[in-house]
């Protein structure tokens, strides 16, 4: 891997174009990758089709993390809209909007964390585009396939078991932390910098016929909120089927906050949740933490949960 000195200034677009267009190795669905007009990727039907924005002191700070692991986190975040589709991604397009004075190792590091994030799938960086910006913002496009019918938010139905597959917690856990100026304990600071998304895990609902599934990438409750809303059904999560891990009960406990506030709320984790019809069993890696009935809303324990249940843009 090529080591970069200088500005993106002086280096130059093209130079960097050609620099990280070095790293994007085309895979076999890969037709023509970076360098023309735009790529040519084959896909099965259906494609799915997903962007996401990442901009800086909004949503990475590059003090909190290396290059590679906003790299990670932005491929991360933009893949698992797929896998919360039913499908998995296999191409991303990637804009960057950037000040002349970045380090031009800084986005070249960028890049290498998104290739190494995509490649967990087998997916590919096929293409995008650099400007010059007051600030550092990342536009993800990425795009995908399935075997399946595409598993949307609006199917949840009255009966339907509510289950999630992943991690919850961990990485508002160590965004707590690293808002407080701490780096420990390091497990969840390492969650929050580099999210794992159980991409498996999606796919796998799709082929158990569930009935309607979301990444959390807003926090639980809220994005249980988005189902809720499109399925016009109530959601009810029961607090005693999830595990509060040591780790959170440790920031917990120094912060001075309920640690299963960060299942219930936090996002960035990005694991999926979705609901299943009674008579099905559950696939591998997925467990039941609540139900779906008839009204509107999301409960915990029967109640309204009391306080913020996730992020919400512009406010």
């Amino acid at each position: 891997m090529a080591q970069l000195t200088g500005t993106l200034a002086e280096l130059g677009e093209f130079g960097l174009i050609d620099a990280i267009s070095s790293l994007f190795s085309p895979r076999e669905q890969v037709l023509l990758g970076p360098g023309d007009d735009t790529a040519v990727v084959r896909f099965g039907d259906p494609v799915l089709v997903s962007t996401d924005l990442f901009v800086e002191g909004r949503h990475f700070r590059r003090d909190w993390g290396a290059a590679m692991d906003v790299g990670h986190r932005a491929a991360a975040a933009a893949m698992a809209d797929v896998a919360a589709m039913g499908g998995r991604a296999t191409a991303l397009v990637v804009g960057l909007a950037a000040p002349g004075s970045l380090p031009a190792q800084w986005a070249y590091d960028l890049a290498i964390g998104m290739t190494e994030e995509a490649a967990a799938l087998d997916a590919s960086v096929v293409g995008g585009d650099v400007t010059a910006a007051d600030q550092v913002v990342i536009a993800v496009t990425v795009l995908g396939r399935s075997d399946h019918p595409p598993v949307t938010r609006r199917g949840a139905h009255v009966g339907d078991v509510v289950a999630v597959a992943g991690r919850l917690g961990w990485a508002s856990a160590g965004l707590a932390v690293l808002q407080r100026g701490f780096r420990s304990p390091r497990a969840v600071v390492d969650a929050y910098r580099r999210p794992l998304p159980p991409y498996d895990s999606g796919p796998q609902a799709a082929a158990a016929s569930a009935t309607a599934m979301i990444d959390v990438s807003d926090g639980l409750l809220a994005d249980l909120g988005h189902i809720a809303r499109a399925s016009a059904v109530a959601i009810d999560v029961r607090s005693v089927d999830f595990t509060v891990a040591e780790p959170l009960a440790a920031v917990g406990a120094a912060l001075g906050v309920d640690p299963l506030s960060f299942c219930l709320t936090g996002g960035d984790d990005h694991a999926l949740v979705a609901t299943f019809p009674a008579r099905v069993g559950l696939p591998e890696h997925w467990t039941a933490i609540g139900s779906v009935a008839a009204g509107s809303g999301v409960t915990v324990d029967g109640a309204d949960y009391e306080g913020h249940v996730g992020h919400e843009h512009f406010r």
